[in-house]
């Protein structure tokens, strides 16, 4: 009896990740909120892991049906700024792959290579309505990171090379299902400004935005002069080659640069030194960003946010309000939300955030988009996911209700067509002690 019940348990444990085919689907009868639009009584249509179809009508002949009478049916959410996959505890580094202290590899690091597509973390931010995730390195000033430098030395560490490093490294988006999760690697460099920038560079902002335009020419000139560093007949550079490879791109302004920043005076630094270098950036934080929301919208610049930060828990946050999401967006600035403390166990958070949102000011359509269409376009995956259309990746979620209120749940969460298992493992553990018996503690626990 008590081998039949670890097998079973075995199973379970394993079906939350293991691959499966994806199905022909049409998912039924439900109000559609196809992340820019509501269709009523509508029809979701999937084939070969793609939507072919979102309108209205009965389903197609030979497909698997899905009533969704009296629910709704959303896009996948998209959660940004994430440590899903890269993380279990994020206080035991040996479970924490997505922070680097070597100052030789900064910029080139690429958590991609260790990604973990068994995390616990992914069945359960799945149950939370997220199907796609951008995962991004952390830094000292991570918003939800536990990784902090031990060194108060800035300027030139062991072989030149910056100490700490002014960049964490480089961002990839992941699916939550199946063996493979990798969606495409280095899709964003990210870096630190603000306090959190300042303490790389020395103490002082201004040291920050002045390392950061040396930097960037000294990528340029490395860029025009490969042969010459090569036969080691340039000067001595700051960062290794790698990294200087690695950041070519976003001093070309083809790779996009997170930077987490609060405080108003900083963002309009971080936007000026944008224009001057001709760089993209992605403002990650932006906590007092609704005071200078008309020159974010100016620039084009899109902000990635907590929306239920209120506290000036230090002085880079003194104006933090929770109107701010509402506030980017009244003027025109494409926002995405994110999850709570961590970005990986709280990564489901991102829905209660978005309602959180709506009830300061922004509009229930313009959470929604937060949370599926705008993290896709920020990202470059405009059309491709987080949104319900002809051709974007099939991953949808039933719910009970509302999906920004707390209390409804999926009742089917598929990805690229695949309907993934509604469990995790906090729930299997819960249903293991609950029920008792024979074979419920591990043998380990009986010797």
């Amino acid at each position: 009896m008590r081998i039949k019940t670890l097998l079973a348990g075995a199973v379970a444990a394993f079906a939350l990740t293991s691959p499966a085919l994806a199905q022909d689907v049409a998912i039924t009868g439900g109000q559609v909120l196809t992340g820019t639009s509501v269709i009523e009584n509508g029809t979701v249509v999937i084939r070969n892991g793609k939507v072919v179809s979102v309108g209205t009508g009965a389903a197609p002949a030979g497909l698997r049906v899905i009533d969704a009478r009296g629910k709704i049916v959303t896009p996948g959410f998209v959660a940004v700024d994430s440590g899903l996959a890269g993380t279990e505890v994020g206080s035991v580094r040996g479970s924490n792959d997505l922070a680097n202290r070597a100052n030789t590899l900064t910029a080139a690091f690429d958590l991609s290579y260790g990604l973990d597509p068994w995390s616990f973390t992914l069945p359960v931010a799945r149950l939370g309505g997220v199907t796609r995730a951008v995962v991004t390195p952390q830094h000292g000033g991570s918003g939800g990171g536990h990784s902090h430098d031990d060194s108060d030395f800035a300027g030139a560490g062991q072989g030149g090379f910056q100490t700490p490093g002014l960049f964490a490294g480089q961002a990839a988006v992941i699916k939550l299902g199946g063996s493979d999760i990798l969606v495409k690697p280095r899709v964003a460099m990210v870096a630190p400004f603000g306090e959190a920038g300042a303490a790389v560079a020395g103490g002082a902002r201004g040291a920050e935005f002045v390392l950061f335009k040396e930097t960037l020419g000294e990528v340029r000139a490395y860029a025009r002069n490969k042969a010459a560093y090569e036969r080691a007949d340039m000067r001595a550079l700051s960062l290794s080659r790698a990294d200087m490879e690695a950041l070519i791109p976003v001093a070309d302004g083809r790779m996009p640069l997170i930077v987490t920043v609060n405080r108003a005076s900083d963002i309009q630094q971080v936007l000026r030194l944008a224009r001057e270098e001709g760089i993209k950036v992605i403002l990650d934080g932006a906590a007092e960003g609704w005071l200078v929301a008309d020159e974010i919208a100016a620039a084009k610049v899109p902000v990635i946010l907590h929306p239920t930060t209120n506290l000036p828990s230090n002085f880079e946050m003194r104006a933090a309000r929770m109107q701010n999401a509402a506030a980017l967006n009244a003027a025109g600035v494409v926002i995405a939300l994110k999850g709570n403390e961590g970005a990986a166990h709280r990564a489901r958070d991102i829905r209660y955030n978005a309602g959180n949102a709506v009830s300061h000011g922004l509009p229930f359509a313009a959470a929604i988009q937060a949370i599926t269409v705008n993290p896709a376009r920020i990202f470059g995956f405009d059309g491709q996911f987080g949104e319900l259309k002809a051709g974007a990746a099939g991953d949808v979620v039933v719910w009970s209700g509302d999906p920004l209120e707390p209390l409804s749940q999926p009742s089917a969460v598929l990805i690229d067509g695949v309907e993934q298992p509604l469990q995790a493992r906090n729930l299997l553990l819960r249903d293991r002690y609950r029920t008792g018996g024979e074979g419920a503690m591990p043998p380990a626990y009986g010797n």
